[in-house]
């Protein structure tokens, strides 16, 4: 019985840890992109890709796919 005296607020005081540590992530932005990231791995460019190109071709420009028509590209 003594040990909830001490679990019970402890177990209050870290969530208010974690709830006070995702809103300070949130202002700072830490969520702000969650898509990002992931295309930016498919969209990869592999240096064997780009040494098969001809010399006059841009090796880094690659034709749009029909699935990422409606996605905003990013630079």
């Amino acid at each position: 019985m003594e040990a909830l005296f001490l679990l019970i607020p402890l177990s209050i005081g870290i969530v208010f840890v974690a709830i006070w540590l995702f809103f300070r992530m949130s202002d700072s932005g830490q969520f702000d992109d969650m898509v990002g990231p992931a295309w930016r791995i498919l969209q990869d460019d592999d240096s064997a890709e780009a040494a098969d190109k001809p010399p006059g071709v841009d090796a880094t420009h690659k034709p749009p796919r029909a699935d990422a028509i409606d996605k905003p590209q990013q630079d």
